[in-house]
């Protein structure tokens, strides 16, 4: 199981995300660095823990479609590797991430407006370089009228549409540090589907013991974000 840290972008800076309130987002506020700079952070994250892979998460592109991709750029010039989510909508967004140099697109269901666009930008980017996100808010999924609103069945018909690796996320977890709602999801998910797909998840961590218990049902990779930053943080090596 990888650990993956993430960059919430609000405002071109980093912020600290709590419960999905986007309105109530504030610059973040770290034990490693007093910069809220994007490119600082990531640093400061990279020199402490030694993670190289970050997943941004782009609110300016997602809410306004004010795209961030000079510090993409930054970024990846400077050695990081990104999966990016900037609201990705359809074909030609999808490929203008992955040009800038993307290791993998994400497609949330919050931005992405049917099935067949999804399987639309799976077909033209390949699965290797699309992850689907599951986007919910307690529980229910961020869709639009077109998908479903059991998040079961939209999993899966986003595992027909070809996605191999998905992230479920309920952003109620996000930066509470209350444990991370999503476990029971994925522990169906997981036995229905098995090793067909990649899952990760993420949103309220609160320390070792929660990742201990992530690792234990199967999940793949786990988004961190709020905990990285706090005093005396430290994580086993997986």
């Amino acid at each position: 199981m990888r650990l993956i840290p993430v960059l919430d972008i609000l405002n071109g800076v980093v912020v600290r995300g709590v419960a999905g309130l986007r309105d109530q987002y504030r610059p973040i506020e770290s034990g490693l660095t007093k910069s809220v700079q994007a490119l600082d952070v990531a640093r400061a994250i990279r020199s402490r823990f030694g993670f190289d892979l970050f997943y941004v998460a782009d609110l300016d592109a997602i809410m306004c479609q004010r795209s961030g991709e000079a510090l993409y750029r930054q970024l990846i010039s400077d050695g990081f590797r990104l999966w990016i989510d900037a609201g990705v909508a359809d074909v030609s967004q999808a490929l203008r991430i992955l040009d800038i140099g993307a290791e993998r697109v994400v497609v949330g269901l919050e931005s992405c407006p049917s099935a067949s666009a999804l399987r639309e930008i799976v077909d033209a980017l390949t699965t290797e370089r699309v992850v689907f996100s599951l986007d919910l808010q307690g529980g229910i999924p961020l869709a639009g009228p077109e998908w479903s609103k059991d998040p079961e069945a939209i999993a899966a018909l986003a595992i027909r549409s070809g996605v191999t690796q998905l992230i479920v996320l309920d952003l109620v977890g996000v930066g509470t540090g209350l444990g991370v709602p999503t476990i029971p999801l994925c522990q169906r998910l997981r036995a229905t589907h098995g090793a067909a797909i990649e899952i990760v998840t993420g949103g309220g961590v609160r320390d070792q013991s929660d990742l201990d218990q992530l690792e234990s049902i199967g999940i793949d990779g786990v988004l961190v974000a709020s905990i990285l930053h706090q005093p005396g943080c430290c994580f086993k090596q997986f």
